[in-house]
C-alpha cells in the first residue's frame, strides 16, 4: 500500500507540478515581476496623478527607468546582461523545482486520503480523484484565501506565525467538514461538518490594523485570482491524475 501511495503521488506530483509551472508563468509571473517594481520604488503607485491622463506619467516614468536601464548597460556591458539573464533562469529554476516539490507533497496527501477510503470501501478512480483533487482546492487554497488572500512581494501582513497557524487550523477544519459532507450519513455529521468549515472565518484571520501597499489594488486583485484560478486548474488536474495512477497500480499489484 505504501509503495502504491508513493509511486501515484510522485507521478501525479510531477504532473501537476509542471502544469503548475505552465500556468505560472503564463498568468502569474508578470504580475510579480511588476509588483517588485513598485516594491524597489521604479514605478510608484499614482505618480502620474488620478487624471484621466494618469498614463501619462507612468509611460513618463518607464521611459525614464527605460532611459536609466540603457545608460546603466552601456556602462556595464554584455557582463551584466549575461549575470541578470543568469539570475533570472536560476529564479525560475527554483521556482519550478518548488512547485513540482509543493505538488508532489500534495499529492501523497491525496493518495493517502485514497488509502484511507479504501479501508472504509470506497473505491477511488480519475473521476473519484478529481473530486478529491477539488476538494483539496478548497481546503488548502481557497478556504484559507477567504482570511489570507494571495500577497504580492512588498506587501504587508499580520504576523506571520499568527497566520501560519490560522492556515493550518483552516486547512484541517475546511479538510475535515467537507470528509463529512462527503462520507457522512448521519445529521450529527451534517452538522458537525457545517461548524468545522465555519469556525475559522467566525474565529477570523489575523489582520492588520489598515490595509496599505505599495502595488495597486488592481494588481494586487488580479494576483490574487489568477493565483486561485491556476490552483483550481491545478488540483483537479492532480486529483484526476493521482486516480488514474492509483487505479493502474493497483491492478499492476
Amino acid at each position: 500500500m505504501t509503495k502504491r501511495m508513493v509511486t501515484s503521488a510522485v507521478f501525479a506530483g510531477i504532473a501537476a507540478g509542471l502544469i503548475a509551472v505552465l500556468l505560472h508563468f503564463a498568468f502569474v509571473q508578470k504580475l510579480i515581476l511588476l509588483s517588485e517594481q513598485y516594491e524597489a520604488g521604479t514605478l510608484t503607485h499614482f505618480a502620474g496623478g488620478a487624471s484621466a491622463h494618469g498614463h501619462e506619467g507612468t509611460s513618463a516614468q518607464a521611459e525614464v527607468s527605460a532611459d536609466d536601464d540603457g545608460k546603466a548597460g552601456h556602462d556595464h556591458g554584455a557582463h551584466s546582461h549575461e549575470g541578470s539573464t543568469a539570475s533570472d533562469l536560476q529564479r525560475n529554476g527554483l521556482t519550478a523545482l518548488f512547485m513540482i516539490l509543493v505538488y508532489t507533497g500534495y499529492a501523497l496527501v491525496l493518495t493517502a486520503g485514497f488509502a484511507a477510503a479504501e479501508m472504509w470501501g470506497r473505491k477511488i478512480g480519475p473521476s473519484e480523484g478529481l473530486l478529491w483533487g477539488i476538494a483539496g482546492f478548497a481546503a488548502f487554497q481557497l478556504a484559507p484565501a477567504m482570511g489570507l488572500a494571495p500577497e504580492l512581494p512588498g506587501t504587508v501582513a499580520a504576523d506571520i506565525t499568527a497566520r501560519q497557524i490560522w492556515w493550518w487550523s483552516t486547512v484541517l477544519a475546511t479538510g475535515g467538514g467537507i470528509a463529512l459532507l462527503a462520507y457522512g450519513r448521519q445529521v450529527w455529521a451534517f452538522g458537525l461538518a457545517g461548524a468545522l468549515l465555519a469556525a475559522p472565518h467566525v474565529i477570523g484571520a489575523p489582520q492588520i490594523e489598515g490595509y496599505f501597499g505599495m502595488a495597486p489594488p488592481e494588481v494586487a486583485a488580479a494576483f490574487a485570482t489568477r493565483v486561485l484560478g491556476a490552483a483550481l486548474v491545478v488540483w483537479a488536474a492532480l486529483g484526476w491524475i493521482a486516480g488514474h495512477f492509483w487505479v493502474n497500480s493497483a491492478r499492476a499489484d
